[in-house]
């Protein structure tokens, strides 16, 4: 493999021969100990016109296949989220097939499916020219929510409540978000969950909850929580602050009522929070985990084992997380937001589609050095699943890229 300078010049190249894959294991009992939903991406037809500003074309056969390995890890599949591309790539009427094939396939698997609903059918132009707190634009985000969570609930899956663009654009307050919500998860059938989505992901969404400041945002979110808890199953954060998930998290411990799960986004630090401590903890729903699924399973079957009394379960699966955690924070390096192309670079490394192409050109999103950084750290904790595969891919690219190997 090559080495680069801090210039992406090429400084040296280093003869490595590719680890074997990771003693994974799959599940032969449903995960128990913890809820995990691995956010999964979207695999493009090869040779189709996915480029910016395009519809999305889909190859529906490796996509839902990717998914299908998700479920036979045990995982929950999170679909139609930022991880697919939504509001990057993969547009609303490509995101409506998105969501019904997949709970079909979910239905026919036995797996457990959830999918984002939120705003993005809403014409961007018209939102830019919103004014904050105008009542005509905030019925308008309460109706897409609702078109939205009117689809996945038809389809058969579990409602997440996206963070919306166009909320962020137009709510003036805090008292403006917990009025959407409260007509949002009046629509609810059965519990959904909450998903705040820091800027680091999404640039759009500053000030989320009505506040800038992390605290007075929190405060918001707690009581649109508390407000509607036989509504909400649990909560998303992706706020990459471990510090602040472990407050929000006893927290939601501390409520009366029914249980409110917090399913962990940060996929910086998500080794100890779904570890936990004395007190608790987190559950998952990651983008991480679709590039690390076997040895996300291989963990949460560790910490099952520990629950049901394996003395050594839960550090063993620590430990597992804990061995892909450099590779979760170059994935999710910044700019954050293209952490996508990533996780799509690892499925085309594995074999797991037939190109390093992503719907909306997005394959362009991180540079050769960060790639080859990223199949390093891949095989060096076990995720090269197949390494003459992904070495003859690696070479490939190279040479594409004009890059001697």
């Amino acid at each position: 493999m090559p080495r680069f300078d801090d210039g992406g010049r090429v400084a040296g190249t280093e003869l490595r021969e590719l680890n074997a894959p990771g003693p994974w294991t799959r599940p032969t009992a449903p995960l128990t100990s913890r809820v995990a939903f691995a956010a999964a991406h979207v695999v493009p037809r090869a040779g189709a016109d996915n480029v910016p500003g395009a519809p999305a074309v889909v190859d529906w056969d490796a996509t839902l296949a990717y998914r299908h390995r998700l479920w036979e890890h045990g995982l929950g599949v999170a679909d139609a989220m930022d991880t697919a591309q939504r509001g990057m790539g993969l547009d609303w009427t490509a995101t409506q097939e998105l969501v019904r094939r997949t709970a079909a396939e979910a239905r026919a698997a036995g797996g457990r499916i959830a999918c984002g609903a939120g705003t993005d059918q809403l014409d961007p132009a018209v939102v830019a020219g919103w004014q904050p707190g105008d009542p005509a634009a905030l019925e308008a985000v309460v109706a897409a929510y609702r078109e939205q969570m009117h689809l996945v609930q038809d389809a058969g899956a579990q409602v997440i409540v996206m963070a919306s663009r166009a909320l962020a654009r137009v709510a003036r307050s805090a008292e403006d978000y917990a009025r959407v919500y409260d007509a949002v998860l009046a629509e609810a059938d059965r519990p959904v969950i909450l998903h705040w989505l820091g800027t680091m992901f999404d640039p759009a969404l500053a000030g989320y909850w009505g506040s800038a400041d992390v605290d007075g945002a929190t405060a918001t979110f707690l009581d649109v929580i508390r407000a509607h808890q036989d509504k909400v199953d649990g909560v998303k954060v992706s706020l990459l602050d471990a510090a602040h998930e472990v407050r929000l998290r006893r927290a939601l411990a501390a409520l009366d009522g029914s249980p409110v799960r917090l399913y962990t986004g940060d996929d910086f630090n998500y080794p100890e929070l779904i570890a936990g401590d004395e007190q608790g903890h987190s559950d998952a729903l990651l983008g991480v985990f679709a590039a690390i699924f076997p040895a996300a399973s291989t963990a949460l079957q560790a910490f099952d084992a520990g629950a049901a009394g394996d003395p050594d379960g839960a550090a063993r699966g620590h430990a597992i997380l804990a061995s892909t955690e450099a590779l979760g924070r170059h994935l999710f390096g910044a700019p954050t937001y293209y952490y996508k192309t990533g996780v799509a670079f690892l499925s085309w490394l594995n074999g797991f589609q037939p190109g390093f192409q992503m719907v909306g050109g997005l394959h362009a999103g991180r540079s050769v050095p960060h790639l080859v950084e990223l199949a390093r750290l891949a095989d060096g904790c076990g995720l090269l699943l197949d390494p003459p595969v992904a070495a003859a891919r690696l070479r490939a690219l190279l040479a594409t890229a004009g890059v001697d190997a």
